[in-house]
Order: C-alpha cells, then sequence, then structure tokens
C-alpha cells in the first residue's frame, strides 16, 4: 500500500504528477464542449484596429465623400446642387480628358516599362560584374546613386531639372553648345512637341532605382548553380540573363510593373513643377488635370469626377494584376 499524500491537496497532487488536468482559468470549455480560445488570443484583432481606423479616416471617407460630390455641380463654396450624372456625361465626351489620359499612358511607358527593362539589365550587370570583380562596396555605392533619385524630394528634383532645361541659360543646352552641337539646342519644356518627352526622360531618371534595388534583392535567391550550369553548356551573358534571370525574376518583375504602373496613373509632383501641364496642355495627366478643375476653374463637382475615375480605373489594374499574378504563383507551385 501507498502512504497516503497529506498537507498536499489533491489539484496540487494531480498537477504534480503530471496526469491532472489543466486549471479551469486556463483552459475553459464551450457549451458545446469544444475549447474556447482565452482572452489572449481574442486580444490580437485590437493591434489591427488603430490601422482600420487610420485606413477608414484617410481613405474610405475621402473617397466616399468626393465620390458623392461628383455628382453634384458645386464651385467649392457655398451648398453643392446635385446633377446625377451630367460630370460623368460631360468627362465622356471631354477630349481635353482623353488627351491627359494619353499622356498618362506615355507616363506608364517612362515610369514602368522603360525603369523596368532597364533596371533588369543594370541590376544584372551590378550582380555579375561589378560585385564579381570590384567587389560588394562598389555594388553598394552603385546601388545608392541610383536610388537617390526616388528619395530626393519631388520639388527639389523638378526645380533642379527645370534649371538643366531651361531654353537660355539650362545646362544641358550650354554643354550642347560647348561641344559644337547647338544644332540641338531646344527650349525642352516650353516646346509642345518635346515637353512631354523631357518630362518622361526626367521620370525615367527618377523611377529606375526602386526596380534596380527590387531586381538585385531578387537576384540574391536565384540558384547559383543554375547559371554556373548555363556557362558550362556554353551560354554566355546576355542568354543566362534571358533563360535564367528572367524567369527566376518573375514575381519581382510582377511587383514593380504593377507598383510603377499605379505609380505614373496618378503622377502629379513633377508635372505640377516642371510644366505645369503646359505648354498648351502638351503634359496634362489626369490627376494634373482634376486639380485644375478644382483648384483654378472651380469646378469641385466635374474635378471629383475626373478623380473617381482614376481611382477606380487604379482598383481595377491592382485588383487584375494581383490576380494574374497569384494565378501564375499557383499554376508554378
Amino acid at each position: 500500500m501507498s502512504a497516503p499524500v497529506t498537507g498536499v491537496s489533491k489539484d496540487a497532487a494531480r498537477t504534480a504528477g503530471g496526469s491532472g488536468a489543466p486549471s479551469r482559468r486556463r483552459w475553459r470549455k464551450s457549451r458545446a464542449g469544444r475549447p474556447r480560445p482565452t482572452s489572449t488570443e481574442g486580444s490580437y484583432a485590437l493591434y489591427l484596429l488603430p490601422g482600420g481606423l487610420a485606413f477608414l479616416v484617410v481613405i474610405v471617407v475621402p473617397f466616399v465623400m468626393n465620390t458623392g460630390i461628383s455628382f453634384t455641380e458645386w464651385s467649392g463654396v457655398g451648398t453643392p446642387e446635385f446633377t446625377g450624372l451630367e460630370n460623368y456625361d460631360r468627362l465622356v465626351g471631354d477630349e481635353d480628358f482623353w488627351e491627359s489620359f494619353r499622356h498618362s499612358l506615355a507616363m506608364v511607358a517612362a515610369m514602368a516599362l522603360l525603369p523596368t527593362a532597364v533596371g533588369l539589365v543594370l541590376a544584372s550587370a551590378l550582380f555579375d560584374f561589378v560585385g564579381r570583380h570590384a567587389g560588394s562596396r562598389w555594388v553598394a555605392a552603385l546601388r545608392a546613386c541610383f536610388y537617390l533619385p526616388q528619395v530626393l524630394p519631388i520639388a527639389v528634383a523638378g526645380i533642379v531639372w527645370s534649371w538643366i532645361l531651361a531654353p537660355e541659360s539650362g545646362s544641358l543646352n550650354e554643354l550642347l553648345g560647348a561641344v559644337g552641337l547647338d544644332a540641338l539646342q531646344q527650349d525642352w519644356l516650353g516646346d509642345p512637341d518635346l515637353a512631354l518627352y523631357s518630362v518622361m526622360a526626367v521620370m525615367v531618371w527618377v523611377q529606375i532605382g526602386f526596380p534596380l534595388v527590387i531586381f538585385m534583392s531578387g537576384l540574391q535567391r536565384v540558384d547559383p548553380a543554375l547559371h554556373e550550369a548555363a556557362e558550362l553548356d556554353g551560354a554566355g551573358w546576355w542568354r543566362r540573363f534571358w533563360h535564367v534571370t528572367l524567369p527566376q525574376l518573375r514575381p519581382e518583375i510582377a511587383v514593380v510593373l504593377l507598383w510603377c504602373t499605379i505609380a505614373a496613373l496618378k503622377v502629379f509632383g513633377m508635372v505640377y513643377v516642371l510644366t505645369g501641364g503646359g505648354p498648351g496642355g502638351a503634359t496634362n495627366v489626369p490627376s494634373y488635370f482634376a486639380y485644375q478643375n478644382f483648384f483654378e476653374n472651380f469646378q469641385a463637382g466635374y474635378g471629383a469626377a475626373i478623380s473617381t475615375v482614376l481611382t477606380a480605373l487604379i482598383l481595377v489594374l491592382a485588383v487584375v494584376a494581383l490576380k494574374m499574378q497569384t494565378r501564375a504563383e499557383d499554376e508554378n507551385g
């Protein structure tokens, strides 16, 4: 016979023996007999509350208010007058809006397509040549130089480029004159035929650092054995880039194209600083066109309609791109 346990409660004895049931304070069951999460597990949702409130106040409420204003005729002062779909009907037939939208497509080429293509080649060159022969410090320095325009304030970068592209005393025209190419001197921002291309070139300079950094991060996860095997088979750098690097960087390419396209569709600051949408609307884009109607023409309802259409377009584009990316990942997985 075993000696009786004295001076210790039955719960303590069961706990000490390792065969006791959990304490009621730490484990509770619902009426159906299934365990319920403790209060600690249910409190994780509280951490989402600040972000959710910020999203509601900063994004949802202004968007709903802007959509409501788009159905009115309002100068920004007084009481808005409800006009239904009149602003949207005007938008469909407004040639200035469609012209600004075509300029926006040109910005997509300048801020998404060209930086993605150039960023891929530069990232591979830095990773394969500079990193291998000059070392990681040179790679980091060059990467920082390319990324610098991304962290510069748009106003500062725009003012500097307006000095560079000035028609009379601008650095670019002075340089062309110094090397005997006076015939190439132009009014880069004042000529309607050149202004849009000049702004596009500046935006390529601004945007190229973002794809470069993303692609260099992606290259670090590519298995070096793939490149070594292709090199042993006699593939040159370009063939290795085309057949090995590009397929491995598909997720990064999709992310870069999505982010840069959205940035191109809502570009505003550089257009505002460099040209103000001119000359003669040659560089106008939908975001700046909406600004003009809001604050220059005092047609807040029409400006709100432009903003609503642009926001809806960006949302549709983002949803479609994310679904396509998810489907591609599922097929590859």
